[in-house]
């Protein structure tokens, strides 16, 4: 017989966040799922449009009652296959790039995502807790400066990255760093990836759109395979999440262009703020979970 949400949810905590067969699953009420599945179709659609839909799917995994380490997992699962359509979008600029550079980045996208992932699932649940709304803060202001900075680099004449042995080198470490981080939490990743290139010297922005995209879609690709076999992946919850997330994506991303761009990151952004002082307060002055 399955124990009730809030049982289960203190039996993860409890176990360093990591649900177990034993454990079972976390029972959550209708209005909940409902609540996951259309915050999931708007997080689908403004990944698709500006970024930012985890601002929106993280905080709603832990709402419902979904400890954190599940709630990061379960979230980096549901939004993974968007970010793999969106790569294919990208095939023509990635064929481009040199085979050796591709491997490059790749390997040590897939090496910092399985210690990123390692990390997070090795995280006391008590610690990672507390380092919520810094993590959120620290990817809300990355998401804020990505606009500035996307900008100039178009501003850029186009041409070819410097890819000098030296320069492979500080770039290889540098990724390793951002893929570390993205297995572990990977907000606002995008951006690091995106001043890592043009520190190499790449120019066209559609081209590093379509490396970043790419190197996303490994760092969470690794992570969701070891999120899936150390059973921390809540099934039901992800499952209706990475429904929700197709249909924004390919849905309500139609409507979404017909608004002024700069008011969706502007919404994206206020609401990164206000979920960063809500587990702030939340965490450090009411001392709830």
């Amino acid at each position: 017989m399955l124990s009730t949400s809030r049982q289960v949810a203190n039996d993860i905590f409890k176990s360093n966040g990591v649900v177990s067969d034993q454990q079972g699953i976390l029972l959550v009420t209708f209005p909940h799922m409902l609540i996951l599945f259309l915050l999931a179709i708007v997080g689908g659609t403004l990944n698709s449009v500006a970024g930012g839909g985890s601002f929106f799917t993280f905080p709603a995994l832990i709402f419902v009652g979904i400890p954190a380490i599940p709630a990061n997992a379960s979230n980096t699962v549901a939004l993974w296959p968007g970010s793999v359509a969106s790569m294919w979008a990208y095939r023509q600029e990635l064929a481009q790039q040199k085979r050796s550079f591709l491997i490059l980045m790749v390997g040590t996208s897939i090496i910092g995502g399985i210690i990123g992932a390692q990390l997070l699932l090795h995280t006391p649940a008590s610690i990672f807790q507390s380092l919520i709304p810094y993590l959120l803060l620290l990817a809300t202001l990355l998401f804020a400066l990505s606009g500035p900075i996307t900008t100039r680099l178009r501003m850029r004449n186009v041409g070819k990255a410097r890819l000098t042995p030296h320069v492979l080198i500080t770039v290889a470490l540098a990724q390793l760093v951002i893929a570390t981080y993205g297995g572990y939490f990977g907000g606002g990743i995008g951006i690091l990836m995106l001043a890592t290139l043009s520190m190499m010297g790449m120019e066209d922005i559609h081209v590093m759109n379509g490396l970043k995209t790419a190197l996303a879609s490994c760092i969470n690709g690794v992570a969701v395979v070891i999120f899936i076999l150390a059973n921390a992946v809540v099934w039901p919850e992800t499952i209706l999440m990475i429904v929700g997330a197709v249909i924004g994506g390919y849905g309500g991303a139609y409507y979404t262009r017909k608004v002024n761009p700069r008011l969706v990151r502007g919404f994206v952004i206020i609401v990164g703020f206000v979920m960063s002082a809500y587990f702030f307060i939340n965490i450090y002055i009411v001392h709830h979970p």
